[in-house]
């Protein structure tokens, strides 16, 4: 396999895309402005139907940010592929719009994919969730399609992914928009990277996540979560031939349909289907509380949320 052209002072591209989140998003900009690493640096802040802030644009000799808006499919994935597509630099990162990056995130993600000739790059985060600080590093020094087959592997965020971008575009492609609303576009562009070449873990925190006392976008949009996981799971058959990473995934659905609150008996074949699979996955059992109105679905999310996990 041709190593990709990873050096330590690459030039790189951050891509964040956005959507109304101007104060959050300064924030988010200023780390990036701030890293300790020696090479150029160019931000791409996409818009995603919303109002472009050109005032925010700047250039010198190290770093630059540039605007533009989403010019393909609306959301996430959308938003991200534009930045791709207008990227040059050798390497590629991304960041979202309400995380912070570590000063020396990219100076150390670098230095290790040079050192071990990796596509790509992941490192541990820390969750903020209220007034509660969370550490989360993925327990591996390599990210596998296996191992993601099993796990989500919350610690390897997308406000960490980093890559070398003409191998990430030439053996892996774009981000996939046909994912029912976005859902899990970055579990599944992670999996795919991690079946074309090595994807190194940098085992210390490299970004600061705020998670919302509210749940994420995704925590309430039970509908979108339901059709994501089964359109992931259809797309990736080795989540299937993984008992425990189909029990997962089955026992997030459930919880999702149970929380919809407007198919409970598929929602309870589901959370049934997800305990055959694994006794000791708890999912399926959290979906039947839901279903039974033994415990609201807010409540399950923000308790697990105070844990850095979540449903």
């Amino acid at each position: 396999m041709q190593k990709p052209p990873a050096t330590a002072a690459d030039p790189v591209d951050v891509i964040v895309a956005t959507h109304d989140r101007p104060e959050l998003l300064k924030k988010t900009i200023r780390s990036i402005v701030d890293q300790t690493y020696a090479g150029r640096i160019r931000i791409t802040v996409v818009f995603d139907a919303s109002v472009e802030l050109k005032e925010l644009e700047f250039a010198t000799p190290s770093r630059e940010l540039r605007v533009c808006s989403n010019a393909r499919t609306r959301g996430l994935p959308g938003a991200r592929n534009t930045g791709l597509l207008a990227a040059t630099a050798p390497m590629v990162a991304f960041c979202d719009d309400d995380d912070t990056w570590r000063p020396d995130k990219l100076e150390k993600q670098l230095a290790l994919m040079t050192e071990r000739q990796a596509l790509g790059c992941v490192g541990g985060i820390e969750v903020h969730f209220g007034d509660k600080r969370l550490v989360r590093i993925p327990d591996a020094d390599l990210v596998t399609a296996e191992a993601l087959s099993g796990s989500r592997l919350t610690g390897a965020h997308p406000s960490t992914y980093v890559f070398a971008r003409e191998p990430l575009l030439a053996r892996v492609g774009l981000v996939d928009e046909d994912l029912p609303y976005g859902y899990g576009e970055d579990y599944d562009y992670l999996m795919r990277a991690a079946s074309a070449g090595d994807v190194v873990v940098l085992p210390a925190v490299a970004t600061d996540v705020l998670w919302y006392p509210e749940g994420s976008f995704f925590s309430h949009k039970w509908e979108a979560m339901a059709d994501g996981l089964e359109y992931l799971m259809q797309k990736h058959p080795g989540i299937a031939a993984n008992g425990r990473g189909t029990a997962w995934m089955e026992g997030q659905r459930a919880f999702a349909l149970a929380s919809l609150g407007t198919q409970p008996k598929k929602a309870i074949k589901t959370a049934f289907r997800s305990i055959r699979l694994s006794a000791v996955e708890p999912r399926g059992y959290l979906a039947l509380a839901v279903v039974l109105h033994l415990v609201k679905p807010a409540f399950i999310v923000r308790t697990l949320n105070r844990r850095g996990r979540g449903i």
